[in-house]
């Protein structure tokens, strides 16, 4: 649960970077790799694997 907040902060932090640089083609890269981060986090956090002991 705590790597999903921190993929789920840093998500946060990059597309707050690409937020504020998206006039340019780098812009849009970077705020689109940081919202699939933020995306992915919270997936994850909603995610139970099943796991089978034997």
């Amino acid at each position: 649960m705590t790597v999903s907040w921190i993929v789920t902060g840093l998500g946060i932090i990059v597309s707050l970077l690409g937020y504020y640089l998206t006039p340019s083609a780098w812009g849009y890269g970077i705020l689109g790799f940081g919202l699939a981060h933020i995306v992915l986090g919270l997936l994850d956090m909603f995610w139970n694997p099943t796991r089978s002991h034997s």
